[in-house]
């Protein structure tokens, strides 16, 4: 991992539990989808944990995924560095993140930066690339490329729009559901008060 010393007990078995979650399955298959979706010579990583942070890390192939889930002239990073300075990468890397929430990713779903530009939790990373892929699919508005099956659609609200005499219908249907509060009243309760001060209080 980049720019990191060994880690020793508590925070080893962490670290390995973290990295138990990476898939390597998954990361082909976003590797190739972010080429695509990019269309343009972007270098193919060799395989691996280690070489999928080190393509990323600089932030230069996030900026440019997510511009190309919008239409030309729109893009939400107009200005994409390839310094070799780490705080323009850590900088890139979080507009992409921000980015990528104002286009619809959950909070949730979001790595931190140092998951990435320091390789602590590279399965966060791939996290947030699926919910961003699932966004893209969903969106269906003609910037995703790829193959629709390679993401899950996430699921629509489903509004519906009653008319005046509809709802009035429920009401009436939620007043007979309720039934009757005909006869009582809060007299019945006046006897119970006595009873409740006689009551010893303990501290």
């Amino acid at each position: 991992m980049a720019n990191r010393g060994p880690s020793y007990g508590l925070s080893r078995e962490v670290q390995e539990k973290i990295e138990q979650k990476y898939d390597a399955d998954l990361e082909n298959k976003l590797v190739d989808w972010i080429i695509l979706q990019c269309a343009e010579d972007i270098e193919h990583p060799p395989p691996g944990r280690a070489h999928f942070q080190k393509w990323l890390m600089d932030g230069t192939v996030l900026c440019k995924l997510i511009n190309s889930l919008y239409p030309p002239g729109q893009e939400p990073i107009p200005k994409i560095s390839e310094s070799k300075m780490a705080f323009k990468q850590m900088e890139q890397i979080s507009q992409f993140l921000k980015a990528a929430e104002i286009y619809g990713v959950r909070t949730t779903d979001i790595f931190q930066t140092v998951d990435l530009w320091e390789g602590k939790d590279m399965a966060a990373v791939q996290r947030t690339l699926m919910a961003l892929g699932s966004v893209a699919v969903t969106k269906d508005d003609g910037c995703y490329r790829g193959e629709p099956s390679w993401f899950h659609r996430k699921a629509q609200q489903n509004r519906r729009g009653f008319s005046e005499e509809q709802l009035r219908q429920g009401q009436n249907v939620i007043g007979l559901q309720m039934g009757s509060n005909k006869g009582a009243s809060q007299a019945g309760m006046t006897g119970l008060l006595p009873l409740v001060l006689q009551v010893p209080h303990f501290r």
